[in-house]
């Protein structure tokens, strides 16, 4: 993803990467937000942990629209 930083700037929003938002509290936040549906996350594809090849193959597509998600 590519800021905006003028627009940041605009409206006043937050623009941190993504190591400011790697601790426990902001985790904590986010999982809250995501029980209760604030927080939508999209999700483009599912994939058992012995697939992981067809997961990066859809990857490197680059046309998802949503988070690839290994499960176990």
């Amino acid at each position: 993803m590519v800021a905006d930083f003028a627009a940041v700037q605009e409206y006043g929003v937050k623009a941190e990467g993504s190591s400011a938002g790697m601790n426990a509290a902001v985790l904590a936040e986010l999982a809250v937000l995501v029980a209760s549906g604030d927080l939508d996350v999209p999700i483009a594809a599912t994939f058992p942990l012995d697939e992981v090849r067809a997961a990066f193959e859809l990857l490197e597509q680059g046309h998802t629209r949503g988070k690839i998600v290994l499960l176990p």
